[in-house]
């Protein structure tokens, strides 16, 4: 039999690896952009507001060893990097989409008060 204290411990070292993931300020905005498909580097750089080469390079490591995206090389000249979303960090996407129409509704709500 479990009991509440080792229940509620799982609940919060599992939803500590979700922070981890995407306690990030950048992990949201990297998903919900991949969200669209395969993309380019610079393309994803481009996309994605005043984030910064140094910053975008970090979360997609720290995504691409959680599992969330794949990260794929073309021996070309210049070399090609392509990043794509894994299984697993699609099923982040309804989440997030929710949680950007949930903030679009507070946004609206907050001009308005």
């Amino acid at each position: 039999m479990v009991n509440k204290k080792d229940e509620k411990s799982t609940e919060r070292c599992s939803l500590k690896e979700v922070l981890d993931i995407l306690g990030g300020k950048w992990a949201m905005p990297i998903i919900y952009t991949l969200s669209n498909g395969k993309m380019r580097f610079k393309e994803l750089e481009r996309s994605i507001p005043h984030i910064n080469t140094r910053m975008l390079v970090k979360e997609l490591k720290n995504m691409e060893a959680n599992g969330i995206v794949i990260r794929e090389v073309f021996a070309t000249v210049p070399p090609t990097v392509e990043y794509t979303l894994t299984p697993k960090g699609e099923k982040l996407v309804p989440i997030i989409r929710e949680l950007h129409k949930w903030g679009e509704e507070y946004s609206e709500q907050k001009v308005s008060e």
